[in-house]
């Protein structure tokens, strides 16, 4: 899922384009071997609530919590959708440098969101394309990292400086 060098989140590369002689065309996104036998994890329990707060508002979120390597590696992995007020919550548990994720194995759309030590937002990637393993990198150091479904970050205003209020960040 992540790479504290280059960012291993567990995501691939979008969909595949084929040439032919009439033309350039899209073909549905194939589903990864990985996925079909079943290397994604259940949701993890139980939720945590989560809170942003934008300048639209404040908006609630119940999070898994990836909380162990194992977790964050994983991730969102094969999942077919998230609802809009879900997500998982990545804790690095200290303040971490260097982290990057990517979208190998990972179906969705996904908004990354990276959080400073503070619980303030640093940095979003957002709509990171399914199966894209190009790392998308924090850009400073981060406590955690949020994933939301692809959009929801612009439907509720989420801009770097946004409040995260969560229990591994300081009130």
């Amino acid at each position: 899922m992540f790479n504290l060098l280059f960012g291993r989140r567990a995501l691939i590369a979008g969909a595949v384009v084929l040439v032919s002689a009439g033309g350039a065309f899209a073909a549905p996104l194939a589903i990864p071997p990985a996925c079909t036998a079943g290397a994604g994890q259940a949701e993890l329990k139980p939720l945590q609530p989560l809170t942003l707060v934008t300048d639209k508002g404040r908006f609630a979120f119940r999070v898994e919590d990836a909380d162990t390597y194992a977790r964050r590696e994983t991730g969102l992995m094969c999942r077919k959708a998230v609802a809009a007020d879900r997500g998982m919550l990545f804790d690095f548990r200290k303040p971490t440098d260097n982290v990057a994720f990517w979208m190998r194995n990972t179906l969705i759309p996904l908004d990354i969101i990276y959080i400073r030590p503070n619980g303030r937002v640093l940095s979003i990637a957002r709509n990171a394309r399914p199966l894209d393993e190009t790392p998308l990198p924090a850009g400073g150091q981060i406590r955690g990292v949020l994933e939301l479904a692809g959009g929801r970050a612009a439907q509720i205003g989420l801009m770097p400086g946004d409040q995260v209020i969560h229990r591994i960040f300081p009130q």
